[in-house]
This record gives structure tokens, C-alpha cells and sequence, in this order.
């Protein structure tokens, strides 16, 4: 066992858990914070994809032992009230069927925006991965387009 502190959310936490544990189970399992999902366990889905000191990154392939004085930002941190530009057009276009996804979608969505303002179709493509078993990329894209349009 370790105890690894970091922040979540803007928040100190401390974990005291096995150092392999990968950070998705420490969000969900020792924080209770079940806004990131689990789909493959193997970085290929994107249903966990977290923010790790700035940067879009899957949690199943992120050990606990690499997080101590990390800053960790999941969708519950995205925004306070769940009123982050890019969660309400996700409501107002009706991008999510399921949902299972899109907490990492939308993860992706706002990196991506971090890194470039004005994103084509083929970034998205390119910056959101994500695996979308109900096929609503075409709504992701609008809603990033659209997100663009709001922001300029």
C-alpha cells in the first residue's frame, strides 16, 4: 500500500491504496466519483478519459504510484454545476443516446478546445477518439463547431 497525494477537482486528495491501481478506480472506487466510466481497461475506448495536469489522458492506463503531486480534473470537475459551455450544448443539440461515453467525449471535446480554437472536422476526428457505440459523432461535431462559434 501507498498513500499518494494529489488533486482532484481542484481539491487535495490523498489515496491510500496498492501504487498499481489505475487512477479510474481510484476515482471511482476510493473517491466516489462515477462520472468516469470504465469500457475497455486497454486505452482504446476513451470512456475514461480524464484530464492529468492539463492534457486529455486515459485513467485505465494511469497508476496511482504516477500521481502524487498531480493535478486530475473528471467530468464532475469540468464545471461546478455541470454549466460548462460544452455540457450545455451537449444537452441543447441532444449529442448523448446512452451516455455511457460521453463524459470521456466530452473530456476530449474540451482538451481539444484547450489546444486549438478552431478545430475541422478531421481535428475532431483526429482528437476524439472515443469510441461512440451510438454513433453521435455527428452531433459531437456539431456541437464543437457550434461551441466555436459561441466562443469567438
Amino acid at each position: 500500500m501507498a498513500t499518494v497525494r494529489f488533486r482532484v477537482n481542484g481539491k487535495a486528495r490523498s489515496v491510500d491504496a496498492d501504487p498499481s491501481t489505475p487512477l479510474l478506480w481510484v476515482l471511482r472506487d476510493h473517491l466516489q466519483l462515477t462520472g468516469t466510466k470504465y469500457g475497455c481497461g486497454i486505452a482504446q475506448c476513451g470512456a475514461c478519459t480524464v484530464h492529468l495536469n492539463g492534457g486529455a489522458v486515459p485513467s485505465c492506463q494511469v497508476r496511482l504510484e504516477d500521481l502524487s503531486g498531480a493535478d486530475v480534473v473528471t467530468i464532475e470537475g469540468l464545471s461546478k454545476q455541470g454549466d460548462h459551455f460544452l455540457q450545455k450544448l451537449w444537452v441543447e443539440l441532444n449529442v448523448p443516446q446512452c451516455g455511457y461515453c460521453q463524459a470521456g467525449m466530452l473530456m476530449a471535446a474540451a482538451d481539444l478546445l484547450k489546444k486549438n480554437a478552431r478545430p475541422s472536422d478531421a481535428d475532431i476526428d483526429g482528437a476524439l477518439s472515443n469510441i461512440c457505440r451510438c454513433g453521435t459523432y455527428p452531433r459531437v461535431r456539431m456541437a464543437i463547431h457550434r461551441a466555436v462559434a459561441e466562443q469567438s
